[in-house]
């Protein structure tokens, strides 16, 4: 897989369309729910407020992440549901993905602060990305967890 070889795509809600949205669920499902064995209503009506990034390879749904406006979650911006598909983990999609997601931020709210629920074996694959622990871990839908912060 080479990088031109991949299509990056933000849209808001209303600019995707019913097959995206069901690929995107899917795709979401399939990581965090069957793959991870938690069982939760992946579909949490953030989605209508978020910007998502979808990353295909070859038409397919490889990599996603949604971006959730400031005092929806957290009085900051939010990243989050940031997955690639198992086949294509390994080969720093996952940072790269995070890193499109702050460019995004960046651009689009200033402060550009951040706030995001790490899953707790991810801290430091974060704390590469400038995030920083806030709290104590805690148990979200039977994955231990924990906030993290990056100042803008």
């Amino acid at each position: 897989m080479k990088e031109f070889e991949l299509t990056w795509s933000w849209k808001s809600f209303e600019n995707l369309s019913k097959e995206e949205v069901y690929e995107i669920l899917s795709f979401r499902q399939s990581i965090f729910v069957v793959e991870q064995e938690s069982w939760y209503l992946d579909a949490d009506a953030l989605d209508q407020e978020s910007e998502h990034l979808i990353v295909k390879y070859k038409d397919k749904l490889i990599g996603y992440l949604r971006l959730v406006p400031p005092g929806i979650i957290y009085k900051t911006a939010s990243l989050g549901r940031i997955a690639i598909d198992k086949t294509h983990r390994g080969k720093g999609l996952g940072s790269k993905l995070v890193e499109e997601g702050l460019k995004r931020t960046e651009c689009t709210y200033s402060p550009s602060a951040l706030t995001i629920s790490a899953q707790e074996y991810l801290i430091g694959f974060y704390r590469d990305h400038g995030f920083e622990v806030s709290g104590e871990v805690y148990d979200e839908d039977g994955i231990p967890h924990i906030k993290m912060f990056r100042d803008g």
